[in-house]
């Protein structure tokens, strides 16, 4: 596993709960959808990557969640729905314009992604990484 490489998706996820925190209050919520997205398709990659597993689209991730992290008993099978429900409602959001999220759907999109960053992180703590280095990338410690 590189750690370094970990912690970068594990910020990036973080900063993009932040984003989908903040528009979501500013009222902005087909773009708090597609940050919440972002949020776990960026802690999704991390777990992957503790195996070493690099993925390349979107599709892909989702793929490799499931074969790598689902199918072998490292997650439970209700959080790969959780990234393929985040994943169509972010098409939604960013490319069909006829729909439109009101501001309880997108707080219900950033929960959503809170309950996926909380899971990886218990899963990125039960392999070898540190409370402190998960903290840090958050930009609380």
């Amino acid at each position: 596993m590189n750690r370094e490489v970990v912690l970068a998706e594990w910020r990036r996820s973080a900063q993009s709960l932040r984003a989908a925190d903040l528009l979501a209050r500013e009222d902005y919520p087909e773009d708090a959808v597609s940050r919440a997205y972002y949020a776990i398709l960026h802690a999704a990659k991390a777990a992957l990557l503790v195996h070493d597993v690099a993925v390349a689209s979107h599709a892909g991730a989702r793929r490799m969640f499931g074969k790598h992290l689902v199918r072998t008993g490292r997650i439970e099978r209700s959080w790969a729905k959780h990234l393929g429900r985040s994943m169509d409602d972010r098409l939604m959001a960013d490319y069909d314009a006829g729909i439109s999220f009101v501001g309880e759907e997108s707080r219900f999109e950033c929960e959503r992604a809170r309950e996926f960053a909380e899971r990886i992180r218990e899963y990125l703590l039960a392999n070898g990484l540190t409370d402190q280095e998960l903290a840090s990338e958050r930009g609380d410690g």
